[in-house]
C-alpha cells in the first residue's frame, strides 16, 4: 500500500514555500529557472513537496483572517493589497510576509488543521493519517477531500470506497458528505462505498455510526447503525442488514486487495474488476447471467479470467485498446 504520509526537513519545507509563492504570483527570470530546476533536481522528494505547497496556495487564502484573529502571525505594514490573499504576495514584500506564508502552511499541517486533496489511481490503494488521530485507507480509483480545523472534521466524498478508523472526538463530530447523503460519527470504524449519485453502502465495525439520505423525505430521522450493520441504498431503496462476522470480512477484503463474490452476477463481478483496473470489460447477455463465487486477487486480472473460463461456460475475448468482452460458449464468435 502507498501512504502519503512523509516528513521533509526544515529547509526543504520552507524552501518548497518560498518557490511556491513566487511561481504563483510571478514570472521567472532565466536565472531563477535554472535556480528552481537545480533545487528539484537535488532530491527526487522536492518535486512532489513544491506540488503540494503550489495546491496549499488556493486552499489557505481562507486561513488568512483566522490567524490574524488568533494573532498566530504578523504580517508587516504594507500597501493596500488585492481582495484575495495569494502566496505571491508573500514574496513581493519580503522575508517578513514570506515567514507569514510559511506559517499559513504549516499551520496547516499542525495537528489542528489539515487540508487533503486525494485521488488513487487505478489498481493501486492508500492510507492516510489524519492530523486528528483518524485513519482512512482507499480503494483504487477513489476521490474525496478531507478538511479538518480545531472546531470541525469533513470529509467530501465524491466516489469509490473507503475503510475509516475515526479518532474518538466528542467535541468535533466527523462528518463524511456523499452524493447520496451523509455520515456523521465520533469515534467508530466503518466502512463506505460510493460509486454512484443514487448508490452508497455503509458497512460498520466498530461503534455507533449515523448516516442521513439525501433521497428520503426532509427531516426524515437519519439510520443509525451498529456494529455488524450494513446500510445499502440503491437508487431510493435502501435496506439495512445484520451481517455475519465471516460476511464482514468478505466486505473488507478490498484491503488486502481481494474481493470477494458469493453467486453475484457476471455482469457485476466484471464491472467490479473493470472499475479496479480502468478498462473496458463487458459481456454478453446470456453471460452476464451466470453466477459466480470465490476470492480473487483484484490485482491478478488474467488470473480472474483464466478462473472463468475454467469454472464457467464462458470464453474470454481481449480486443484493442485493452477492451475485454466475455461471451457464452454456446454463442458464436
Amino acid at each position: 500500500m502507498n501512504t502519503n504520509h512523509t516528513h521533509h526537513p526544515a529547509e526543504a519545507e520552507e524552501s518548497a514555500a518560498l518557490w511556491a509563492a513566487r511561481l504563483d504570483g510571478s514570472e521567472l527570470s532565466q536565472e531563477d529557472r535554472h535556480a528552481l530546476q537545480s533545487w528539484l533536481e537535488e532530491n527526487p522528494s522536492h518535486r512532489e513537496l513544491l506540488s503540494t505547497y503550489c495546491q496549499f496556495s488556493t486552499d489557505l487564502e481562507e486561513k488568512l483572517p483566522v490567524l490574524l484573529a488568533r494573532g498566530q502571525i504578523d504580517i508587516p505594514a504594507t500597501p493596500p493589497v488585492s481582495r484575495r490573499f495569494k502566496l505571491s504576495w508573500a514574496w513581493g514584500f519580503g522575508a517578513g510576509l514570506a515567514a507569514a506564508c510559511l506559517a499559513l502552511v504549516l499551520w496547516a499541517r499542525s495537528p489542528l488543521a489539515q487540508v487533503i486533496n486525494v485521488a488513487t489511481p487505478v489498481a493501486q490503494r492508500q492510507v492516510l493519517d489524519l492530523a486528528d488521530g483518524s485513519q482512512v485507507e482507499l480503494d483504487a480509483r477513489t476521490s474525496l477531500r478531507v478538511e479538518i480545523d480545531d472546531d470541525y472534521r469533513r470529509v467530501r466524498f465524491a466516489e469509490g470506497q473507503a475503510y475509516f478508523a475515526v479518532a474518538k472526538d466528542l467535541n468535533r463530530p466527523f462528518i463524511i458528505e456523499t452524493p447520496a447523503g451523509a455520515i456523521r460519527v465520533r469515534g467508530t470504524k466503518f466502512d463506505v462505498q460510493n460509486l454512484s449519485a443514487d448508490s452508497l453502502t455503509v458497512t460498520v465495525t466498530e461503534g455507533v455510526v449515523q448516516v442521513s439520505l439525501a433521497s428520503r423525505d426532509h427531516g426524515a430521522a437519519p439510520f443509525t447503525l451498529h456494529i455488524g450493520d450494513q446500510l445499502t441504498l440503491d437508487q431510493t431503496q435502501a435496506e439495512v442488514r445484520k451481517l455475519s462476522a465471516p460476511e464482514l470480512e468478505d466486505v473488507l477484503a478490498w484491503r488486502d486487495g481481494y474481493v470477494v463474490f458469493d453467486g453475484v452476477s457476471l455482469d457485476a463481478a466484471l464491472r467490479r474488476f473493470s472499475r479496479h483496473h480502468g478498462i473496458g470489460i463487458s459481456c454478453s447477455a446470456a453471460a452476464g447471467k451466470l453466477s459466480v463465487g470465490g476470492r480473487f486477487a483484484l490485482d491478478d486480472l488474467n488470473g480472474f479470467f483464466v478462473a472463468l473460463e475454467d469454472a464457467l461456460p464462458v470464453r474470454v475475448n481481449r480486443g484493442l485498446n485493452s477492451t475485454v468482452r466475455v461471451t457464452a460458449r454456446s454463442e458464436s464468435r
